[in-house]
């Protein structure tokens, strides 16, 4: 009879224990409930102690998550239509807020983050054109409502880190369309132009530089060939002087035989001298 007094009152301790006993992991926050009312929140992370049956307890994972949502629809500045795709990044900064605001539910919490971004951001596209949109900093847009939308995510004991455009789509209107290409075309034609004049101006650079060097080597080719001509008459000259004062008259011959290989050398001359005249001495027979 004892033993099964003491085996159930054994049983009521160790469930006593068990149900008073939770852990907290390292990516995780949570919550006391006593009787349906939050008792203590933002829990860290070990092993805690709570009262079986009267309090409950509810573990939220405080990790950053992404909140993803369809597709919203947007008006420019200029009243063009545009479809914007994006998503968000944040984590639970406050618990009992959080599970006061959603009941603990994620999707709930979804639901009502989601409108507070997307009248964030419809103010920042509504004062934005089509093309500044396209073109612009994405980055800038979300940096400019930020702390507008973190006031709004407060509410629901969350805090948004980072908000990232996915996807712009255009307009289905081909006009518009249209309209974007050009000013896109207009930009790549006017960097275009940019890089062709560069080019041009650098081309000019280095074919003045390829003439100016031409000049210059076509001169000092010219002074040295000058230069090398009148050392070669010089010294053609020193030679003819030299061969003269050794022996006049074989020099007097054979200038003579060169004239004579000069005047005759197409075979085909005729000249018409006296018979005494000193161009034919060499042409005279002793005889």
């Amino acid at each position: 009879m004892k033993t099964s007094l003491y085996g159930a009152i054994a049983a009521i301790v160790l469930f006593a224990l068990l149900g008073s006993v939770y852990v907290v992991r390292e990516d995780q926050t949570a919550l006391v409930l006593n009787l349906g009312r939050v008792v203590r929140a933002d829990i860290k992370p070990g092993l805690h102690f709570k009262v079986p049956l009267v309090e409950s307890v509810r573990v939220f994972d405080r990790r950053f998550r992404t909140l993803e949502t369809a597709p919203e629809r947007y008006l420019t500045l200029e009243r063009k239509d545009v479809s914007i795709d994006f998503f968000a990044v944040g984590y639970i900064s406050d618990v009992r807020a959080f599970y006061r605001a959603t009941g603990g539910e994620e999707k709930t919490a979804n639901e009502r983050l989601a409108p507070i971004i997307t009248d964030s951001l419809r103010n920042e596209i509504n004062s934005r054109t089509l093309q500044q949109l396209v073109s612009g900093d994405r980055n800038d847009i979300v940096a400019r409502q930020l702390t507008a939308i973190n006031d709004g995510a407060a509410t629901l004991g969350m805090k948004i880190t980072d908000i990232r455009l996915k996807q712009i789509d255009l307009p289905t209107e081909s006009e518009v369309i249209k309209q974007v290409y050009e000013r896109m075309r207009a930009q790549r034609m006017q960097v275009a132009s940019k890089l062709r004049a560069e080019g041009e101006e650098q081309a000019r650079t280095i074919r003045a530089g390829a003439d100016r060097d031409q000049t210059v080597l076509v001169a000092e080719a010219t002074r040295d060939a000058q230069q090398l001509r009148g050392e070669g008459d010089a010294t053609a000259a020193r030679i003819y002087g030299e061969a003269a004062s050794r022996d006049p008259s074989f020099y007097s011959f054979q200038r003579s035989l060169e004239a004579y290989r000069a005047s005759f050398a197409d075979g085909q001359a005729v000249i018409v001298l006296d018979k005494d005249d000193p161009f034919l001495q060499y042409m005279k027979s002793d005889r």
